[in-house]
């Protein structure tokens, strides 16, 4: 049976270029089935769902959305409604790809649709956006943004090659989903990392992969906690080690890699076996203006550099004392959970003989992790530090303890 690929068009404007989309999808193989999202006039091309049923599944009347005009109101809609035909499409397994299509008012509707629908599920965007910063339209979902390069105005040899491509990978994605899940028969445990905690990351799949657990490791850049939570709540996550707390850092000190407000609360809410360890939380990746020169507001830190334009200062006492004030706040309701504390270092840079060692600042990161969290959680100091197999073991025996008590 072929995939069927839902293409989210404003049918108003680019008919044409939608019905050539639909035409290269049928011909790949696939069954293409067109939802028009405009609202400025009839489409041009025969669609499938229309816009006035798009409108209705979001609440909200067609013709009162023309009259009113207002792009918000009516992108609001639309894109409200798009979530609820594509959700209910893919709940009842009519729906094996999306591919959308558009500039910048298209292309924000359709992501903000994509991103609504669950990991794994193909999703091909053919964008004039995709050149530049694309994040605010891929968030920390799996999608593809591809580059029209020319404006999506009209057919012309160069688009057409473009369209074709796009159709050829969101055939192909559907195709290939069918035949690998990301859903796994045995148990998934989220793990987040850190460069200067790779070593012990990959010591730890290791040893998990051998006691029967898979592992899904997240990079703790803000996307990837983020990322990680949002498939906790997918079922996909059933238990978290939760090792680099570098998101939470930078959110708390001007980092990078900042995190929402609500990472750190996910596992706790759902009641997710978790174990907790402060990696990386001794520094802040910052991006700085002029490479290799360190700002004023550093100037008395240790720092290192993750590359030219990447500084990494020191955190000092009062900063981990902060931090761990702040996830014990976000953690207040955790129960099936345990903080594990490196003695020896919280990664490769605070370890003996590493850029950023600081025993005092060590030291009053974990004295506060034990006056935040004892009576509370289970605080275990283990003479190590946090890439060492010995401590990455036992954070492990930690973990399937809680998993096998919550079973």
């Amino acid at each position: 049976m072929s995939a069927t690929i839902y293409i989210l068009s404003t049918a108003d404007t680019k008919g044409e270029e939608t019905a050539f989309l639909r035409e290269r999808i049928e011909a790949q193989g696939g069954t293409a089935k067109v939802i028009d999202f405009g609202v400025m006039s009839e489409p041009t091309i025969p669609v499938d769902v229309t816009a006035g049923e798009v409108a209705r599944a979001g609440g909200a009347d067609l013709a009162a959305l023309r009259a009113g005009r207002k792009r918000e109101e009516a992108s609001a809609a639309m894109t409200r409604g798009m979530i609820a035909l594509l959700s209910g499409l893919h709940d009842d397994g009519k729906l094996q790809g999306v591919v959308g299509l558009g500039g910048t008012q298209g292309t924000a509707a359709a992501t903000a649709v994509m991103r609504a629908l669950p990991y794994g599920l193909p999703k091909v965007m053919i964008s004039t956006m995709a050149s530049g910063d694309t994040s605010g339209y891929v968030g920390n979902r799996d999608i593809t943004m591809m580059f029209s390069v020319s404006d999506i105005l009209g057919l012309n040899p160069f688009l057409r090659n473009v369209l074709n491509n796009a159709a050829g990978a969101v055939v192909g994605m559907a195709d290939a989903a069918a035949k690998v899940s990301y859903r796994s028969e045995r148990p998934v445990i989220g793990m987040t990392n850190l460069g200067v905690l790779t070593q012990g990351t990959m010591h730890a799949i290791g040893k998990l992969n051998e006691a029967g657990y898979e592992v899904i490791v997240f990079h703790a850049v803000g996307s990837g906690g983020a990322a990680m939570e949002a498939m906790m709540r997918e079922g996909v996550v059933t238990a978290v080690f939760d090792y680099a707390l570098g998101e939470l850092t930078d959110q708390m000190f001007g980092g990078i890699r900042a995190s929402d407000d609500s990472r750190m609360t996910v596992a706790a809410e759902l009641g997710l076996p978790t174990v907790i360890v402060p990696g990386g939380a001794d520094h802040i990746g910052v991006l700085v203006d002029e490479p290799d020169a360190v700002p004023e507001r550093y100037a008395g830190r240790k720092v290192s550099w993750h590359n030219p334009v990447i500084l990494v200062p020191r955190t000092s006492a009062d900063e981990g004392r902060a931090l761990m004030a702040e996830l014990a706040r976000r953690m207040r309701h955790a129960r099936n959970c345990a903080i594990l504390l490196p003695l020896k270092g919280v990664s490769s840079y605070s370890v003996e003989g590493g850029e950023l060692r600081d025993p005092d600042a060590d030291a009053a990161l974990f004295e506060a992790a034990h006056a935040e969290f004892d009576g509370h959680l289970p605080v275990i100091d283990v003479d190590a530090a946090a890439e060492d197999p010995a401590f990455v073991e036992r954070a492990i025996a930690e973990l399937t303890g809680l998993i096998d008590r919550a079973s």
